[in-house]
């Protein structure tokens, strides 16, 4: 079997980065390759075309290996649905949850899922291009690891350390990563690349060599810091950062819009494409100046509605957020926010009272117990039941004559009433809901919507005609990370590395 995995020093080092980019990268030298993450933790998400949920990065990676992503690419993710507790999908259904006390000991039949998973894609491809997890670092949990060495020992993969410079201390992280291993797994750690550097290259190389003395780990190469490259985000809620600010719209002429940065968000990557339209300032936030006076207000999805929704009732932006539709600013709610904006929730089965008692403590001896029906916010009319099933779906339509796709990602079942018929949902006046993701994708509509905004809100903002399509953007993201990774890393050495793993 021909494998190699990509780890890091910490979480965020540049992993999934890296992984995307070779993917294309060795798909253009002609191999077969498919990427792989045996366990994913991450409320952010995709829907493959045959019904598997899998995580966001992924999908992208196997959109970069030019490859039809599965649930074998991504065969467990957990998706956290309070501090104590993960709900488990494992090859794209779900399969119960996990809890705290249960992570380092309660998952062996989670392992065999990701090694059979593994074993599925090595027989159909030249090259698996494995993702790691956190750190290999994280000793405490190396007996139930199967991400990270523990899958390099089970099918001898060369192993590469991602460090990140940006952070600071990248030499101690490697050589730290290194020292903290235990003895048999050290041999795995076949070479190590440094990632997101700014400057001359040059003057790394007196601790390059001695890292590679101390450790015997060859350097593979520096990847420099890289302007116009972002990735579907697994955990952090970051837009905007890869947005161009320097667009050429006058600050007369531009549009604010205000993402809602709630506790438990999922699927935040619904708003990248408003951060990549001209004109357009994204910012995620929990100020309620900027709630107040954004163009747009968008509530995104969420792992928790109900504690989430209650969490923006005591931050005070639940008031402002009403306020804003009595006054006709416009406001957007996405799959979770969506089921806030309504007149009420219903969970008779606890699928998100579970999730409020663990993050409220209103399971503590002597207390009630979660309400069965919580009252939403009231600016959509209808209600949302919950129900133990899980809606996975890749839907599309049309709006005002422009075509929309999305996918579907939600255990709640949304029961509309009256209103104007909205993609995946319904709007009256201002307000608008969708329990579809990814709409916003679709270029014609995107532009339409903000259109509608900018004239609801009295803005100037205009779209551009002929503005690129976010697809494009994407793809010439995953083409500027395989050049990068052609031009600064001696992939020759890097596939040298996997001849041992065939």
């Amino acid at each position: 079997m021909n494998g190699l995995l990509i780890t890091g020093t910490s979480s965020d080092a540049g992993k999934s980065l890296v992984v995307t980019g070779l993917c294309r990268a060795l798909a253009r030298r002609g191999l077969s390759v498919a990427p792989f993450k045996a366990q994913n933790m991450s409320n952010h998400s995709m829907v493959c075309r045959d019904g598997a949920e899998i995580g966001r990065a992924q999908y992208l990676q196997a959109q970069a290996a030019g490859v039809e992503a599965t649930s074998a690419m991504n065969p467990v993710l957990l998706k956290p649905g309070s501090d104590r507790r993960a709900h488990v999908v494992v090859r794209g259904l779900p399969a119960g949850e996990l809890r705290a006390g249960e992570y380092a000991t309660g998952r062996a039949h989670l392992a065999q899922a990701a090694f059979a998973a593994y074993e599925e894609l090595a027989a159909a491809h030249d090259l698996v291009v494995c993702e790691g997890a956190g750190s290999p670092a994280e000793i405490n949990l190396r007996s139930g690891d199967y991400v990270n060495l523990g899958l390099a020992q089970r099918f001898s993969l060369p192993t590469v350390l991602v460090g990140d410079i940006d952070r600071g201390g990248v030499l101690a992280a490697l050589y730290g990563t290194w020292a903290l291993v235990a003895d048999e797994d050290r041999p795995l750690l076949a070479a190590y690349l440094i990632n997101k550097f700014r400057g001359d290259a040059s003057v790394l190389e007196p601790g390059l060599t001695e890292i590679t003395r101390r450790t015997g780990m060859p350097s593979l190469g520096v990847l420099p810091w890289l302007e116009d490259v972002w990735i579907d985000g697994e955990d952090a809620l970051s837009v905007g950062a890869w947005g161009d600010l320097d667009d050429g719209v006058p600050v007369d002429r531009r549009l604010t819009v205000a993402v809602v940065r709630l506790p438990r968000t999922s699927n935040a990557t619904d708003v990248d494409a408003l951060a990549a339209e001209p004109g357009v300032d994204v910012q995620v936030t929990r100020s309620p100046d900027l709630v107040r006076e954004a163009d747009l207000v968008v509530l995104p999805g969420s792992r928790a509605t109900v504690s989430d929704l209650t969490w923006l009732r005591r931050s005070g932006l639940a008031d402002i957020v009403v306020d804003r539709a009595r006054r006709g600013a416009p406001v957007l709610g996405i799959c979770g926010g969506y089921q806030m904006l309504l007149d009420e929730i219903v969970d008779d089965d606890g699928v998100e009272g579970g999730v409020l008692r663990c993050d409220e403590g209103a399971s503590k001896e002597g207390q009630p117990p979660s309400p069965a029906t919580v009252p939403g916010l009231g600016l959509l009319t209808g209600r949302v039941v919950f129900h133990n099933d899980k809606v996975l779906a890749r839907p599309s339509g049309t709006w005002r004559g422009h075509d929309v796709e999305g996918y579907e990602i939600h255990h709640g079942v949304v029961e509309p009433i009256g209103g104007e018929d909205f993609p995946g949902g319904h709007a009256i006046g201002p307000v608008r809901g969708s329990i579809w993701h990814g709409t916003l994708e679709s270029d014609d509509f995107r532009r339409a919507l903000l259109t509608d905004v900018a004239h609801a809100s009295g803005s100037a903002w205009t779209a551009q005609a002929g503005g690129p399509p976010f697809a494009s953007r994407r793809e010439r993201m995953i083409t500027t990370l395989a050049d990068a990774l052609e031009t600064h890393v001696d992939l020759d050495a890097l596939l040298a590395l996997t001849e041992g793993s065939r």
